[in-house]
């Protein structure tokens, strides 16, 4: 089978984002790629821990992805912390832009993977959570786990 027809495989997911953020809902986009940025996240050597979406310009930008250069990369290498386009319709990127400024909302990405032989990004709407709620799920993770421990044993 060839690569194109592969369907959908993960090549990252950002763990942190779902313990600090709330997510409201999850959007699928492609993201602008130059060169050796693709063989580099392809080879998955890149971070996106602090990075974030950001509507400028009537585009959307992903801020804060460092994709290292390409090992066997020439003087044609990339940047690897410039500001990335992300392709999406025109009408999803004004009701981003509507749900961020009314209600405060950030827009972070929760996973990179490829999809038919492209790199996709899922960018989630998130909401900031408060040390309780952070502390609420630690707690239900530990029952949730005892509770598999202890019927592991009956």
């Amino acid at each position: 089978m060839s690569e194109k027809g592969k369907g959908k495989s993960s090549l990252a997911r950002n763990r942190r984002a779902f313990h600090e953020y709330l997510v409201e809902e999850r959007i699928e986009c492609g993201i602008e790629l130059r060169g050796t940025e693709v063989k580099s996240m392809r080879s998955r050597h890149f971070s996106f821990s602090d990075s974030y979406a950001r509507v400028r310009n009537g585009q959307l930008y992903l801020i804060g992805l460092h994709i290292n250069e390409y090992t066997h990369g020439n003087i044609h290498n990339h940047d690897p912390d410039r500001d990335r386009k992300l392709l999406v319709h025109r009408a999803e990127i004004d009701k981003l832009r509507r749900r961020v400024d009314e209600r405060g909302l950030t827009l972070i990405p929760l996973e990179i993977y490829l999809k038919e032989g492209l790199i996709k990004i899922e960018l989630g709407i998130c909401k900031g959570k408060k040390l309780y709620d952070k502390r609420d799920d630690l707690k239900r993770k530990d029952q949730e786990r005892d509770t598999q421990r202890e019927m592991r044993y009956l």
